[in-house]
């Protein structure tokens, strides 16, 4: 059973508990690893990443807690970067992401309410939904060359709200044809997928991140998965891995043990 998880968020962005008490529950859960990957500053918005204050705490934290487990956990200092965010310099890892996407001068948020979707499609898609999942698509296409990412964050985030099918139709050939592209594109790059259980973990989904057709159709063309917690609480590490690792197996998957090359 793999017990280590990189995609963890702290009260230094939009996590629930600190840095420390992260460490604490994962070495008393008996994670062998954990990569701490905050959001990445992004000027425009400041309300859910690190601000450049934050940003500093959080590198002195994590380096902190590093010789305080050394030996009993490894620890990693990572990042979670969005296309639009500061540029990276330093961590261990990187996890490329799409939050955002540009339109018209703004930045509209994907994962933020099923409401405010509506919204951004309705005033900058002409009220086409598929029409802003081709972008999103587009966007997140790029994410390895822009970012210089070590992970590939939830491919699929675009669906957070839609797992019933209310916003959009995933089988549509607009959709399938959108993220087949960006697939395509990333596959290039080499970098592994996470299979992220984090909308699972705060009650958005009841499936992890990628849908089950992009899991297979990625495997199918040989991509590399890792497992995420996408984890914003102490209580939510490694959320329902046991689980997941048993369905992956069904589907002939198994997800990589995830080693961060060192700074970068």
């Amino acid at each position: 059973m793999i017990r280590e998880d990189f995609h963890v968020h702290t009260s230094l962005c939009d996590g629930r508990d600190t840095p420390a008490a992260m460490a604490e529950a994962a070495w008393r859960e008996g994670l062998t690893a954990l990569g701490f990957s905050g959001h990445a500053h992004t000027p425009f918005d400041e309300s859910w990443c690190m601000s450049v204050e934050n940003t500093a705490r959080y590198r002195a934290e994590v380096a902190r807690l590093r010789e305080e487990y050394r030996g009993r956990l490894s620890i990693r200092c990572g990042i979670e970067q969005d296309l639009y965010a500061d540029p990276p310099a330093g961590y261990d890892y990187v996890i490329g992401s799409v939050h955002y996407l540009k339109k018209d001068g703004v930045c509209l948020p994907v994962d933020e309410s099923a409401a405010l979707l509506r919204q951004a499609a309705a005033e900058h898609f002409g009220g086409d939904l598929l029409a802003l999942c081709e972008a999103y698509f587009e966007a997140v296409g790029t994410v390895a060359e822009q970012t210089g990412c070590d992970i590939i964050g939830h491919f699929d985030l675009v669906t957070k709200f839609n797992e019933t099918g209310a916003l959009f139709d995933e089988r549509d050939p607009r959709y399938v044809a959108a993220w087949q592209r960006a697939a395509e594109r990333l596959l290039a790059a080499k970098v592994p997928f996470e299979i992220n259980t984090g909308a699972m973990s705060r009650g958005y989904r009841s499936q992890p991140y990628p849908a089950e057709p992009i899991l297979l159709w990625l495997r199918d063309r040989g991509a590399s998965f890792v497992l995420s917690g996408d984890t914003h609480s102490a209580g939510t590490l490694c959320y329902d891995f046991e689980r997941q690792e048993k369905r992956l197996a069904a589907l002939g998957i198994t997800p990589v043990r995830f080693r961060p090359r060192g700074a970068k």
